[in-house]
């Protein structure tokens, strides 16, 4: 019991760290001062960079595999379990609903067979903020 009330601290700072930085990135704010050309070219770069990681951890199979329980545009692996996996910037403006959801959905929803891939240690927090560039970038 003493080892889990620890835990929930240490959870949020470990939460915001993660945080931070992407929800600096989705608003348009890398916290670097000047005209904004050189660094919305570097930020650009890096989503994508984050996107194409992410977009490998959905299809692994041995990571993330997404694909498993969900339909996403482009691919042709036929799934209905989960919800189709489109438009997720629209469905989720805030990106840490998303990663709450994709950290451990039991947490919102107990009767849940999605995984809960940041609790289990399946996804750290980078892997987990690279899906959600990858889902945000559709």
């Amino acid at each position: 019991m003493k080892n889990r009330i620890l835990q929930k601290p240490f959870r949020a700072a470990l939460a915001a760290l993660v945080f931070l930085p992407l929800i600096a990135v989705a608003a348009g704010n890398d916290g670097v001062a000047g005209n904004g050309s050189a660094t919305a070219t570097s930020r650009g770069a890096e989503l994508s960079a984050a996107a194409a990681r992410g977009q490998k951890l959905v299809a692994d199979r041995s990571m993330g595999n997404c694909l498993a329980c969900h339909t996403m545009k482009g691919s042709d692996v036929p799934s209905n379990v989960g919800p189709e996996l489109t438009n997720m910037k629209a469905r989720f403006p805030d990106p840490r609903q998303l990663y709450a959801i994709i950290y451990d959905e039991e947490t919102r929803n107990p009767q849940t067979v999605m995984p809960p891939f940041g609790k289990n240690l399946i996804l750290d927090p980078q892997q987990i903020n690279d899906v959600i560039a990858f889902l945000y970038s559709e």
